[in-house]
């Protein structure tokens, strides 16, 4: 039913030489010879494909990576990721290839972003049309493009969120709906959940409570974080708190219809606000599921309670969809529709173009209408091209069933990976819904103390090594991100498992334990 004949591709066996079994293996991967631990399994079949890429014939490899480390910003050394670079030179839908030829099947998506698949068709197609009719002018003229996508965005939400602000980032956005929220309100108190990240400018730094992105100077700037109503790592939760096809394995005594760990970390926030903030705040920013926090996933009815709590202080409710929107989660277009809540404010990016620089808040009239009593203008957002663009993937998704697949495919990975957590020790966690997943990796179940970063990078480099790419996150960097495009297939989520379960069993065989 999901198939897609354009998303398959031919392997190349002569990307790998394996000695299968010898205490030396010897890989050939971009011009990289390096030598691993014996490893006993042949890699797992990718699945074939009809999509060719044109041959590299730009600089080389160390050329690159010459120039990064000399002129590029410093900090792009730090998040490669890998001990061998990956060195990305074309996509197709869910499949990535490097300037070698070789192919990955790309399951973090350019951190959840790429939604319908990389150089997608119609997508394609609408940009290059546009492309020779105009790319850019002024939002002080009335172009057609802008306007058909404000309505066509706005027709996916409910009312009254009707009123669409254009941007280019989700730290832009989220910067604009923190302004939008302090002068609507009259307050300055902005709160937000621990783990949460919101943006890495000046401003929304201080929404951002993950330390990895945080520099040594004033950023807080009236912002508040209450403890992550994490069921999985934090103090309390149970086997029936998340709104999620997979659970946690840990033990729960609610009563039916209750929810002990939701009330716990009700508490929490409400002591925030007791002891935190001014009676009346700005605003409540949260993710349906956190991002770069791991995929957490909060008790069920947290969000709903934590709004109308909110409300009571005078502050305005802002759902940050910039990973969760655009039928990521599957269940629903929008993450916080899962949660049967309706923001004042809905920022979003990333999946809204497909890869194309991109954002927007969305907000109702009436917050809008106190945004006038200064200019605000933006010099590249909505300009013809982005917005033709983000038309056609709103249409993209409809017209191919994308939400659905995203259901579908989502739920069977998830399940799949479960099975995993019950296999092996290391794997603590499996929470998500759709196609938005994480799995939390711990030394052992019984102390959820997370896998130290030198164990999760041979897992991460050898999953990378037989062809797949994911993503890291959490508080501890020790949640395996899975944010694929959502058009990947069930042979393609086989696969990944394939690849997956092969590099854990390496891992534990490794250290004795298999």
């Amino acid at each position: 039913m999901f198939s897609r004949t354009n998303g398959l591709c031919l392997s190349r066996k002569s990307e790998m030489w394996r000695a299968v079994g010898s205490v030396v293996q010897l890989h050939r991967w971009g011009g990289v010879l390096c030598q691993n631990a014996t490893v006993k399994h042949s890699s797992p079949q990718m699945p074939p494909c009809d999509f060719k890429p044109d041959p590299y014939q730009g600089a080389s490899k160390e050329n690159l990576l010459q120039v990064r480390q000399r002129i590029c910003n410093p900090m792009t050394m730090k998040v490669t990721f890998y001990q061998r670079p990956v060195f990305i030179y074309h996509g197709y839908m869910q499949w990535l290839w490097d300037v070698d030829g070789r192919r990955y099947l790309d399951m973090f998506a350019g951190v959840a972003t790429v939604s319908v698949g990389h150089c997608h068709q119609k997508v394609r197609q609408v940009a290059e049309k546009q492309l020779g009719r105009l790319w850019h002018t002024t939002s002080i003229y009335i172009h057609p493009q802008i306007e058909e996508y404000a309505e066509k965005l706005t027709s996916r939400l409910p009312e009254p969120l009707k009123v669409v602000y254009l941007t280019n980032s989700g730290s832009e956005a989220n910067d604009l709906a923190m302004l939008m929220s302090r002068l609507h309100t009259g307050h300055h108190a902005i709160t937000t959940l621990r783990g949460s990240y919101h943006g890495g400018s000046g401003t929304t730094m201080g929404l951002t409570h993950d330390g990895a992105y945080k520099f040594p100077v004033s950023s807080a700037q009236g912002c508040h974080a209450s403890m992550c109503p994490d069921v999985f790592r934090g103090p309390w939760g149970g086997r029936h708190c998340r709104d999620s096809p997979v659970q946690t394995t840990r033990e729960c005594s609610c009563s039916p219809g209750e929810c002990v760990a939701k009330d716990m970390y009700m508490d929490q926030l409400k002591e925030m606000f007791a002891t935190c903030v001014p009676e009346k705040i700005a605003a409540f920013f949260s993710e349906p599921i956190q991002g770069v926090g791991g995929s957490v996933q909060y008790p069920r009815n947290y969000l709903k309670e934590a709004y109308q709590l909110v409300r009571e202080k005078g502050g305005l409710c802002v759902a940050d969809e910039v990973q969760t929107g655009f039928a990521r989660t599957g269940s629903h277009f929008w993450g916080f529709q899962s949660h049967d809540v309706i923001p004042d404010i809905v920022t979003m990016a990333k999946g809204i173009a497909n890869g194309f620089p991109m954002g927007a808040v969305v907000t109702t009239e009436e917050i809008a209408r106190t945004f006038v009593k200064g200019l605000h203008f933006n010099t590249f957002a909505g300009s013809p091209l982005s917005c033709a663009i983000g038309s056609s993937v709103l249409d993209v998704i409809t017209e191919e069933r994308i939400q659905e697949n995203s259901d579908v495919v989502g739920t069977y990975l998830l399940k799949q990976l479960a099975k995993l957590r019950d296999k092996y020790e290391i794997v603590g966690d499996v929470r998500g819904k759709g196609l938005m997943i994480g799995v939390e990796m711990v030394k052992d179940k019984a102390s959820r103390v997370p896998l130290p970063p030198e164990n999760m990078a041979e897992i991460f480099e050898d999953t990378k090594d037989m062809g797949v790419l994911m993503g890291k996150g959490g508080t501890y960097g020790q949640v395996f991100r899975i944010k694929p495009p959502l058009c990947v297939t069930k042979a393609d989520a086989d696969f990944f498992m394939a690849v997956f379960d092969q590099a854990l069993q390496n891992y534990t065989e490794r250290r004795g334990g298999g």
